[in-house]
């Protein structure tokens, strides 16, 4: 369990490094369509190579950080009956998410994507519109983003069983977010009157 931990942990920081540069792929994005916009009032000209770019970064900004997206749980989620169940419930559902529907999906997208890359990369077809780009870099974008994501996926499988072996955290709380039980454990200890971090003794008996 210790080698896949480490693996997941490896995945991890994979998906912190590509989300935190992602970012500048759409600062990038926004710079390309106010130059556009600023060329084409000015000199009133304009191509639309300056439009297919910006859509090319924001669909590769979007689909890498997808892993991203996941490692922080910020993907879109219906939590009003799976917060009623138990943890280790909740941990079911999301190994059995990740493993018969996540992972999948991110490969049969793979399966169809690659070809049509790899046919697109050969023949170097051009975009339709006047003054348009080569098509396989944006298609790129679809095997490296399912590929990042499919990863990620994994990663928060290898955490979700090693929590219910007891080799691991609870992959569901965020960073500095607090678990249920030390939220119950607060609210005694304020109601005792102890102060946070302060060790509990036992009564002195006379």
């Amino acid at each position: 369990m210790q080698g896949l931990m480490k693996l997941s942990r490896a995945i991890d920081w994979l998906n912190a490094q590509v989300g935190k540069y992602a970012i500048w792929i759409i600062l990038a994005s926004t710079a390309i369509s106010t130059l556009n916009a600023i060329v084409r009032k000015v000199f009133n000209t304009s191509s639309n190579a300056y439009l297919e770019v910006q859509w090319y970064l924001f669909a590769w900004s979007f689909l890498i950080a997808a892993g991203f997206t996941l490692l922080h749980r910020e993907h879109v989620r219906i939590d009003v009956l799976n917060s009623r169940l138990s943890k280790r419930t909740q941990m079911w559902i999301d190994i059995l998410g990740f493993a018969l529907f996540l992972t999948p999906l991110c490969l049969v997208v793979l399966y169809y994507t690659v070809p049509m890359l790899i046919s697109q990369y050969q023949s170097g077809e051009m975009s339709g519109n006047s003054g348009g780009l080569i098509r396989w870099p944006v298609w790129l974008a679809l095997p490296v983003g399912f590929t990042l994501l499919l990863l990620q996926g994994w990663s928060e499988l290898i955490k979700r069983v090693a929590f219910l072996r007891g080799d691991g955290p609870d992959p569901t709380l965020k960073a500095g977010e607090k678990s249920a039980e030390e939220e119950l454990a607060e609210v005694l200890r304020e109601r005792a009157g102890i102060q946070p971090g302060t060790p509990e003794t036992a009564p002195q008996a006379r």
